[in-house]
């Protein structure tokens, strides 16, 4: 299977590299801002950063932003429900916890548990490009930015004064199992307003699963707006409502008795005035998000019920000091509170400053020291430093990083099950565990071939100390055992005395318009991964991660005809649990495609969209089988003036 696997997407890279043409550099090399907050060029931040549009959600066969994240190179989804009901992020080999994602440069990582963070309060019709950068970031962005950064960019909050656009979209799909969704989207801009609105909704009957159906009902509507109050002045606000409600079997536990559902609500506010003109710029950021959880294990248990919230600003001061040097510093607040009848009341106060210099010290040579301070309410403070370097030499752009990560447990890691009565087996909680360290290094380079291919190449490696992850211990064992029954049996999270994770990561990208009003966009990604941890008993998120993973995606236009396919090949650790007839599997190859024909001038499409092509029958985590071949159909609306 794999070397089919690996066939398939050799041939298709040797298609797309067949045909010659033309393409703008900035499709391949664009502006970020994920690396230093100041805008660079990617090739010159030192950093393997893969930038997608926000439109690329409309073209290929996806239905949220988990799934088109999903294809990325080098980025590793383990979903446990379709469509956005809920996926873990994973970037070179990390846990779930490990990765940050971030909204127009707030935070959205849950206090309560990062199971959640990939519940992204915005709609897919106001983002304007997601960045993701593979590797540490702790000195820029913080806590938790130890396998990489998701940086979500919205129109609105990246407009420009003077554009003037007005653009409407829409559409709506219907498939088997009571499938069907619809979006909608409103982007006005005008002088010195800038206005935007998103709708995104997917709910079906699901499929069959034990005693139950693989339901779900999820919704996310957002809003923004963006007005010039002078020249060198802004303010932006956007506020974001997101429900999810699931079928949740197997998604916590691996016990038969598990028949759970789920819902999860979140409202998203944000805030932010900034200044800006030719040399420096100023803005302060602020963000709350609250969220509510609702978790039922089964129809005769006690449901639990936990009220999350984040409150968060950040200033950032930016200044050009000289045609070679550039200066970013600032601090970040962050209060995270809960209240639940499982793990109790309980809040943490963290504020950590921060400096980046980024120095150009000879022609095409870059480097950019940065540090972060992090002080931690009633934990040890932690000092994150880290530096980047860039080489351009012809079409190869060389690049190195060393820097120290960290992350702070949350707050299920801390008191999950701490509330109850008796607790006979499952997850614990460990309020003394301390924050996670490590230290990361990589080494890249990038190709640009002419100026309509990009090959990246990166080798790094992780050495974690105090990784925190959830270990089998029993009862004996157990540090509190307050609730607890003898002789169980217990997930209890710990800090793993040490973790080594090496890896190889190769990206590909490679977009070409072609004659005859032909066009070709190709991404794909290759991951080798090894983990070495110090405990015996392995832990449960560690040898959860692929081995081995590809992942990419494809688009041909040609007149009016479009095909987009997807897919992946993972290998992994093969589990099973006879007592619920679960299995993950060694490997497994998935595929999905979508043919579309537009007319009307193109403003409006209609197509059949199959997922899970093959009928592939998997699961990324144990009791938690995917969907297989699932058909579809839909229309799509786009008009702009």
């Amino acid at each position: 299977m794999q070397k089919n696997t690996l066939l398939l997407i050799l041939s298709s890279c040797v298609i797309g590299l067949s045909v010659s043409a033309q393409e703008k550099e900035s499709e391949l090399n664009p502006v970020t801002v994920t690396a230093s907050l100041a805008q660079q060029r990617a090739s010159e931040t030192g950093r393997n950063i893969t930038v997608i549009k926000g439109e690329r959600f409309r073209e290929l066969p996806v239905h949220s932003l988990d799934e088109l994240l999903r294809y990325v190179p080098g980025v590793e989804i383990q979903a446990r429900g379709p469509v956005g009901s809920q996926s873990d992020i994973v970037l070179r080999g990390g846990t779930f916890q490990q990765v940050l994602v971030i909204l127009d440069g707030m935070r959205l990582n849950d206090p309560n548990t990062g199971h959640f963070n990939s519940y992204i309060p915005i709609a897919p019709a106001e983002i304007e490009r997601i960045e993701v950068l593979k590797g540490a970031s702790s000195a820029i962005h913080g806590a938790d930015a130890v396998g990489g950064v998701i940086n979500i960019i919205t129109k609105s909050f990246a407009a420009k004064r003077g554009a003037e656009k007005l653009q409407f979209t829409g559409g709506a799909n219907f498939g088997e199992y009571g499938l069907w969704g619809a979006d909608a989207g409103l982007v006005y801009s005008k002088d010195r307003l800038h206005l935007a609105a998103g709708l995104l909704t997917n709910q079906a009957d699901g499929v069959q699963q034990r005693g139950t159906t693989g339901f779900f009902q999820n919704t996310t509507g957002s809003v923004s707006a963006k007005y010039f109050i002078a020249p060198k002045w802004s303010v932006a606000y956007r506020f974001a409502y997101d429900s999810r409600d699931f079928a949740a079997q197997n998604y916590y536990t691996t016990f038969l008795s598990d028949t759970a559902s789920e819902q999860v609500t979140s409202r998203w506010h944000q805030f932010r005035i900034a200044y800006q003109d030719d040399k420096q710029s100023l803005s302060l950021d602020a963000g709350f998000k609250s969220v509510t959880d609702h978790y039922s294990y089964n129809s005769i248990s006690i449901a639990n019920n936990n009220t999350s919230k984040l409150f968060q600003a950040l200033l950032s001061y930016q200044r050009r000091l000289s045609a070679s040097t550039q200066l970013v510093a600032g601090g970040n607040l962050q209060e995270k509170r809960i209240s639940s009848n499982d793990r109790g009341d309980h809040s943490l106060l963290l504020v950590s400053p921060f400096v980046s210099v980024t120095q150009t010290i000879w022609k095409g040579f870059t480097a950019r020291p940065s540090l972060q301070w992090v002080f931690f309410e009633n934990i040890s403070d932690e000092l994150a430093p880290q530096l980047d370097l860039s080489q351009k030499l012809g079409q190869f752009q060389l690049r190195g990083s060393v820097g120290k990560t960290i992350r702070d447990a949350d707050f299920t890691e801390r008191y999950n099950n701490y509330n109850k009565t008796l607790v006979t087996s499952g997850r614990i909680g460990n309020p003394n565990l301390n924050a996670e360290r490590s230290i990361s290094y990589e080494v890249g380079a990038d190709w640009f071939a002419g100026e309509r291919l990009k090959l990246s190449v990166t080798g790094f490696q992780r050495f974690h100390k105090r990784l925190i992850d959830y270990s089998t211990t029993p009862y004996a064992d157990m540090p509190r055992k307050d609730n607890l029954a003898p002789g169980g049996t217990y997930a209890l999270a710990k800090n793993i005395s040490s973790v080594e994770t090496s890896g190889l990561e190769t990206d590909l990208q490679y977009i070409q318009p072609l004659a005859n009003k032909q066009n070709l966009t190709l991404t794909a990604g290759l991951v080798w991964l090894s983990s070495v941890s110090s405990d015996a008993t392995p832990s449960f998120y560690i040898s959860s991660h692929a081995k081995f993973l590809t992942n990419f995606s494809a688009i041909y236009a040609w007149r009016n005809l479009s095909l987009s396919v997807n897919g992946l090949y993972k290998k992994r650790e093969r589990q099973s649990l006879p007592a619920i007839n679960a299995t993950v599997s060694r490997d497994y190859f998935l595929l999905n495609g979508r043919v579309k024909y537009a007319f009307w001038q193109q403003r409006l499409g209609v197509y059949v969209q199959v997922d899970n092509t093959f009928d592939t029958q998997y699961s990324d985590l144990l009791g938690t089988p995917m969907p297989g071949r699932w058909v579809m159909g839909g229309l799509q609306f786009n008009w702009s003036k």
